[in-house]
């Protein structure tokens, strides 16, 4: 009886030295989920942050083109003016003739390689909107691999946790019935 006594004891701290043992690894596997989840909020905020950048570029972008092409039109409309002020000049003063050919020539000059200027700036803008659209949609892509990824090791986590768990309750069941027979076994006369 005493030798069972002593077995049964053994048994009843081997068990509660894996519950023990079953109950850090939950704790463990409950802070690792934590830190995924945590991450996976980081990658949610920074996605949504790059949107709110690309549509003010986007919104920048149209605001350039906008004033812009206002610009443009006023230089237009600045040259018509000149050259029409030129012309009646060239009416009134016609020994000045060559002088204001020569000017509105100089003028047309400079309207050309500003419309030039203006067109290399455009075409530089749109190349550098659409290689920043192509870097977004390269992260956006990067990062729906990643949520995937994550998704995955959540779930992973989760099957992990739920066995550890079912084995905590199944070590605390086999506890519960070691206490219920050391309970019976000291109330037995005979081993007292």
């Amino acid at each position: 009886g005493a030798f069972l006594y002593g077995h049964l004891q053994q048994k009843v701290r081997n068990a509660e030295a894996l519950a023990h043992k079953y109950k850090q690894q939950q704790e463990a596997l409950s802070a690792q989920l934590q830190v995924v989840y945590e991450h996976r909020s980081r990658l949610e905020r920074s996605l949504q942050k790059e949107r709110g950048e690309h549509k003010k570029t986007k919104e920048d972008f149209l605001v350039y083109k906008l004033e812009a092409q206002e610009a443009l039109n006023k230089e237009k409309q600045d040259s018509m003016n000149r050259y029409g002020a030129l012309s009646s000049q060239h009416k009134i003063l016609k020994n000045q003739h060559d002088d204001v050919k020569k000017q509105l020539l100089d003028l047309q000059l400079q309207h050309n390689s500003l419309k030039l200027e203006h067109r290399r700036s455009l075409e530089s803008h749109g190349q550098r909107v659409a290689q920043l659209q192509q870097e977004r949609d390269s992260e956006v892509t990067n990062l729906q691999d990643t949520v995937f990824k994550l998704r995955e090791e959540s779930k992973l986590l989760r099957k992990a946790h739920q066995e550890v768990h079912s084995q905590l309750l199944s070590a605390q069941a086999q506890m519960e019935e070691f206490r219920q027979l050391k309970e019976a076994l000291q109330k037995m006369p005979g081993l007292r």
